[in-house]
């Protein structure tokens, strides 16, 4: 083919730039004019619709894909109206878009039970339980010999604030160390009993007195003894307002120490009846059966009364 002019163009010939190029100049295109136009001589106007192009004085519908485009209706789906009724939402075609938000799956790994603050209620309340018992069997203890006038100081080798037993015999029951009341003891040296001023915890109130001379002596054989070693001989005596002490024996052998018989708790002087405590010395006993003896000799201070012996591992 050689080139040449193949005649007048075509509308969509027209070059709006033509005028330009040397090509365009000779066929008469101009450069836009204050009214608008440009182009060629006798340009076909392009101001149409969008959407919308005619041919031969014709228009003709859009057309995308081979397929005719529907035109909008008037008086609907312009600017600031409601869409036209041919418009539909794409959730509403099968395979549309979701409309409500869909809940994730769980990946199953949640935040479990706080286990650590579960385990410090458990062991403090373990605590306070334990504290409540402790502090419980601690004023059990106290609590007899404050009831009956006794002193709760300090127990030294020969002092106690243990309570006494209420038992008269010597001979205890199976698994039991023995105990007695002053009046089972032995009497010697001008001893007697009495109960002329109450708090004595023998049976009837019965107490050993006429102890405040030299050579006054109380003797309690000791039988049931299952095994040899040292027990802690216990004494539950009173005295008016004044420290007293006296010898003790044991199976005949005197004891390196007295028996202290102190006015513990400083209970008021002449006062009988709240002058009771108890004191306590540690004693080496045999299997079986022993002596012992509790003697007012020289040298010691004897004004007090004897109540109660008993014997505790």
């Amino acid at each position: 083919m050689t080139p040449g002019d193949n005649g007048a163009s075509t509308p969509e010939d027209d070059d709006p730039f033509g005028y330009l190029y040397a090509d365009g100049q000779a066929r008469g295109a101009q450069p836009p004019s204050g009214s608008g136009g440009y182009g060629y001589p006798n340009a076909v106007s392009r101001v149409r619709s969008v959407g919308e192009r005619t041919y031969g004085g014709q228009a003709q519908a859009p057309q995308y894909g081979g397929q005719t485009i529907p035109q909008q209706q008037p008086g609907g789906g312009g600017y600031g109206q409601p869409p036209s009724a041919a418009y539909q939402a794409p959730e509403t075609f099968p395979g549309g878009a979701p409309t409500t938000r869909q809940q994730m799956p769980s990946s199953g790994r949640g935040r479990g039970p706080n286990t650590k603050g579960l385990l410090i209620g458990a062991v403090a309340v373990v605590a306070a339980v334990v504290i409540g018992i402790s502090l419980a069997m601690m004023n059990g203890n106290s609590d007899d010999d404050k009831a009956n006038g006794d002193a709760s100081t300090t127990p030294t080798q020969s002092q106690s604030a243990s309570p006494t037993p209420s038992s008269t015999s010597s001979v205890s029951a199976a698994g039991e160390l023995p105990k007695i009341d002053a009046k089972a003891l032995r009497l010697e040296g001008g001893t007697t009993t009495a109960s002329e001023f109450k708090g004595a915890k023998a049976d009837g109130g019965i107490y050993v007195t006429g102890f405040n001379q030299v050579g006054a002596k109380v003797t309690w054989t000791v039988d049931g003894i299952q095994k040899a070693g040292t027990y802690r001989l216990y004494v539950r005596y009173g005295v008016p307002g004044a420290d007293a002490n006296a010898a003790l024996l044991v199976n005949g052998e005197a004891n390196s120490q007295p028996l202290n018989m102190k006015n513990f708790g400083n209970t008021p002087a002449g006062d009988w009846e709240k002058g009771w405590k108890t004191t306590w010395a540690n004693v080496t006993l045999n299997q079986g059966s022993n002596t012992i003896a509790v003697a007012c000799n020289d040298g010691n201070q004897c004004n007090a009364v004897l109540d109660q012996l008993y014997i505790t591992k």
